[in-house]
């Protein structure tokens, strides 16, 4: 594993990707040592859910870790994530945990992890966009009786790109059964520039939800071209309604949903 280091609040943190999705995974399944009976049990990052990093804004995210130990558990002593490919992540832990006690011996205690994007491409020596995707966690944890565990690989889980996506409907009113042009475009965090590039070569998916309609239905798919992620189709317009793009996302990139751009019948 490459690992970073960053000065943070006065301490020096290992720099190690954090991110999303769920994961639960045994102690017993991930490479672990350390010292009597304390094990981690379960562990869930985000609640769940990916982690979206884009160009500008400070991302916290938990991570949950619930430890068993006969004594009751004490803390996590070092908390790491990173890209499970190529070892190198960008994320900040200030060293404290809390801890909710849920019996006489097992304990649920939360890190918070920090991503600042301002200093993404200086944690490493890649291309900084390589380390979006599948990310692992590595954990210490304590008992109240000394005893300690080390364990790599308690929990997998996403860290993606931002996306941005835009529609654009012409004309927004014509007579039924004419033909409307729907356009928009589709961008991605670049982590080292810091800015939003067109996303090239993907499939995103146009979709309509008539007047009164609880919910959209897609019309047809269509992907993105070579300059700057730009989207184009034509559609009849058979009702009055609302039109948008959706972009299912990849393991990089992070799903997205235009607003809908209405479009009424004369």
């Amino acid at each position: 594993m490459r690992h970073r280091t960053r000065p943070a609040h006065g301490r020096t943190l290992a720099v190690a990707g954090g991110a999303a999705a769920l994961v639960l995974l045994a102690a017993t399944g991930a490479h672990a040592e350390g010292r009597g009976d304390v094990r981690v049990t379960r562990t869930v990052v985000n609640g769940g859910k990916n982690v979206i990093v884009g160009t500008s804004k400070t991302i916290r995210f938990p991570v949950a870790v619930t430890i068993k130990d006969d004594s009751g558990a004490k803390k996590i002593t070092d908390l790491s994530t990173f890209n499970r490919s190529n070892g190198y992540g960008f994320t900040t832990w200030d060293g404290d945990s809390s801890c909710v006690k849920k019996s006489s011996t097992t304990s649920v205690c939360t890190g918070t992890m920090t991503v600042d994007p301002g200093w993404i491409a200086d944690s490493d020596d890649i291309d900084s966009n390589r380390v979006a995707g599948v990310w692992q966690v590595n954990a210490t944890v304590k008992a109240n009786d000394g005893d300690y565990w080390i364990s790599d690989n308690i929990a997998r889980y996403k860290v993606k790109r931002a996306s941005i996506l835009t529609t654009v409907i012409r004309p927004e009113s014509v007579a039924k059964g004419a033909k409307i042009t729907v356009t928009g475009k589709l961008t991605r965090a670049n982590w080292e520039t810091l800015k939003y590039h067109g996303f090239t070569g993907q499939s995103v998916q146009l979709q309509f939800k008539k007047n009164g309609a609880a919910r959209y239905t897609t019309v047809k798919t269509v992907k993105t071209g070579s300059a700057a992620g730009k989207l184009g189709t034509k559609v009849t317009a058979t009702a009055a309604g609302s039109w948008r793009w959706h972009f299912p996302g990849t393991t990089t990139t992070a799903r997205v949903t235009s607003a809908g751009d209405a479009v009424t019948l004369k």
